[in-house]
């Protein structure tokens, strides 16, 4: 695969380097790129020169920064390229739908314009794992595999509807424009609550550094409305999701979730991937990536062997 050479553009972020700017580790190896795909200048973060590509998709109310804590343990053999999904982050510029189709387009689009468009290892969590499953669906060639965390897919048997009721802050992201009105002004508290009352796992949720840059930037009011609209576009989701599935995938994929929820999971991913395999981690909640970082980089690194 080779990559093409893309000059990065004057950020429309000016905070985007606050959690990295003293972090000597990261700027030897990494450095913040952006790229404007149909009027949204996306914002990735990319190190390594390894010919294998693999790609990490974020959820909420995350961004790129959730898998800070193991890039540098992927870099061998690989080229790392950790994404700020269309919106989010410091992603700048309103996608035409927050739906996670439309925002495996954009992906698809800033991959091809950096020369990736074949054999990428996509790495996925939370809603993020809507974008990996998209992504590969519509883009069959650009995904080598899925390996995924912690998400239910919407689509034939999982209903959007049924979903929406399980978490509180599920109908309330959904409140427009009343969730956005609330929580200006008050993402530190929100996030702050938000990450306790959703601890599940045996550690913490979320660090301290973790928790100022995510509430940096959802502080951002577009990013901060981008978040809610994902949660008002699962019912667009499951009639996407419902649609791609009538071709189910055909490349590996692996999901990964939190102590009791494979059962539930996996067969709405099976939907789609009907070779799915999947597994949990005992002791840990829906932050896999914080919560158990050493399983997940074991489990990336068996799925997708570095060459």
């Amino acid at each position: 695969m080779t990559a093409a050479t893309v000059e990065s553009e004057e950020p429309l972020s000016p905070g985007y380097g606050t959690a990295t700017k003293d972090d000597a580790e990261f700027n030897k190896d990494f450095r913040h790129c952006f790229t404007t795909i149909d009027n949204v200048q996306m914002h990735y973060v990319i190190g390594g020169v390894g010919p294998q590509v693999i790609v990490l998709l974020h959820g909420w109310p995350h961004s790129w920064y959730v898998y800070r804590e193991i890039m540098h343990s992927l870099l061998p053999g690989r080229t790392v390229i950790a994404i700020d999904l269309p919106g989010l982050g410091d992603s700048t510029g309103k996608p035409s739908s927050m739906a996670r189709s439309v925002l495996a387009t954009y992906v698809h689009r800033l991959l091809d314009q950096l020369g990736h468009r074949e054999n990428v290892q996509v790495v996925a969590h939370d809603f993020g794992v809507g974008v990996a499953y998209a992504l590969a669906a519509q883009y069959r060639e650009q995904a080598a595999g899925l390996f995924l965390m912690d998400y239910v897919l919407p689509g034939k048997n999982a209903k959007a509807a049924n979903l929406e009721s399980l978490l509180w802050h599920f109908s309330f992201n959904k409140q427009n424009p009343l969730a956005e009105e609330l929580v200006t002004g008050r993402v530190e508290t929100y996030l702050t609550y938000f990450f306790q009352s959703s601890k599940s796992g045996a550690g913490e949720p979320v660090s301290e550094h973790e928790l100022a840059e995510y509430v940096r930037v959802y502080s951002r009011p577009q990013v901060l409305h981008a978040g809610m609209e994902l949660y008002r576009v699962w019912a667009q989701d499951e009639k996407d999701n419902t649609k791609l599935q009538e071709t189910p995938l055909t490349i590996p994929v692996r999901l990964l979730t939190q102590a009791g929820f494979a059962p539930f999971m996996l067969p709405a991913l099976q939907d789609g991937a009907p070779d799915a395999t999947g597994d949990e981690v005992p002791g840990a909640g829906h932050y896999l990536v914080h919560e158990a970082p050493d399983r997940v980089l074991a489990e990336i690194n068996a799925f997708y062997p570095s060459r």
